[in-house]
């Protein structure tokens, strides 16, 4: 079995994917079968953990998924591998409010040590303070050490390396670089499979990595993961599933697909945007992700949409897929376009406003558990223009009351929702 530790920031933008990325790869091209983990709901990048490692990476969620969903999935990551990467979320206390699902809340759950990421380009000797606070906020929580990212000289370096106390181990100082910076876009980074220069940008922050930091020193200071019943975080809502996939499609968790296959499930993937119709299948799975980009090229893809519109199965859309399974979709520009029409919405981005938080959400019957934990990250609006029934009730982290999610037709339903989990007993 792997051993298995925690990268973390001091906030969001301290540098921790570009870390990570270059610790994966270098990592690997030192030999090592590395596997990579993402704490909490993010759908992006995880695409740039399996790019860099060569596996699919899977998120782990404490307040979504519960300790033995998270532990049952990351020993499954372990079982094939020498050492599991996981990059936190946010900074390292960050986290919903008033419930457990921190960076910190999962390390302490799993018994993992931290890596401290620190963006020290505007800072000097304040760095003892801020590291010195988060090591010590939380008892529960083992600090390893600290990376100093973004560092502009041997100058700086030495006034950082003077002020830190030996009790808080330097395991690297990355110099400020240009060549690792990564586009984004509304919901995050560009997606892995969309960045054309993204080899070239993993070897890069891997360069950086090997030659900054104590790659032999971090591979020992991981925690042996035991042997644990795999995590399955949502049984299979059927035995024959078609799923979209392409970069309009590309928000599906891999630990949902990996579990789905691990319990029988045949699973078939097609291209909307390649205008193909959904295979046969039982159920059919419309992921997130950006058809807003691309709703000129879905809108005129009539194979697709007619083989949304004759599907016989349970047809399921969530956030994008939602989008895409309504009557219309404003984009950007404010030109609207024709959608598949199977549930009474229509959705649009020429005003855009962010809705985002996690969801308890409950529904009375369907393909999926009663009781599921989900995430909501959008800037779209949506309307509904006929009749229909409301697919979940909504609580948010805090147990508070939310207005109803999503629409239900028949066999065809969705919401802005992004599926994690079953509800933890």
């Amino acid at each position: 079995m792997a051993k298995a530790f925690v990268v973390a920031g001091t906030q969001s933008g301290s540098g921790k994917t570009s870390v990570t990325l270059g610790l994966i790869r270098a990592f690997r091209n030192s030999g090592l079968r590395v596997r990579a983990a993402k704490a909490g709901p993010d759908y992006i990048d995880p695409g740039f953990h399996a790019a860099a490692s060569g596996a699919p990476c899977f998120n782990l969620d404490l307040w979504a998924m519960g300790r033995a969903t998270c532990a049952g999935l990351l020993s499954e990551l372990a079982a094939d591998s020498d050492l599991v990467i996981v990059e936190g979320v946010m900074g390292l206390f960050d986290g919903p409010q008033g419930a457990e699902g921190s960076t910190a809340d999962l390390a302490a759950a799993l018994g993992l040590p931290v890596v401290l990421v620190v963006d020290c380009s505007h800072q000097a000797q304040s760095v003892a303070a801020l590291v010195h606070g988060f090591a010590s906020y939380s008892k529960d929580v083992e600090m390893a050490g600290v990376i100093l990212n973004r560092v502009k000289g041997d100058r700086h370096e030495s006034l950082l390396r003077e002020a830190l106390p030996p009790s808080c181990p330097v395991l690297g100082v990355l110099r400020q670089s240009d060549s690792i910076n990564m586009p984004s876009r509304h919901l995050g980074l560009v997606q892995a499979q969309e960045n054309q220069s993204l080899e070239t940008l993993i070897e890069s922050a891997a360069a950086g990595v090997a030659r900054e930091t104590f790659l032999d020193k971090l591979s020992q200071i991981g925690t042996d993961i035991t042997n644990q019943a795999p995590g399955v975080a949502v049984p299979p809502p059927a035995q024959r599933i078609a799923v979209a996939r392409d970069v309009a499609f590309g928000f599906a968790y891999p630990h949902l697909l990996t579990g789905w296959r691990a319990q029988g499930a045949a699973i078939e993937t097609f291209s909307p945007l390649n205008d193909e119709p959904p295979p046969a299948a039982d159920f059919l799975f419309l992921p997130g992700g950006y058809p807003e980009l691309h709703a000129g090229t879905l809108a005129a893809n009539q194979r697709f949409l007619n083989g949304l519109r004759s599907f016989t199965g349970t047809v399921y859309g969530e956030c994008g897929g939602y989008m895409v399974l309504g009557q219309r979709l404003t984009d950007a520009e404010g030109q609207a376009h024709t959608m598949a029409g199977l549930l009474p919405v229509e959705t649009s981005f020429a005003k855009p406003r962010l809705h985002l938080g996690y969801r308890q959400l409950d529904c009375a019957s369907g393909p999926f558990p009663r009781s599921l934990r989900g995430h909501e990250f959008h800037y779209s609006s949506g309307a509904v223009t006929g009749s229909g029934e409301a697919l979940f009730t909504v609580r948010n982290a805090k147990g508070d009351a939310l207005p109803p999610m999503g629409l239900r037709a028949g066999k065809v339903m969705g919401s802005y929702a992004h599926i994690v989990a079953a509800a933890p007993r």
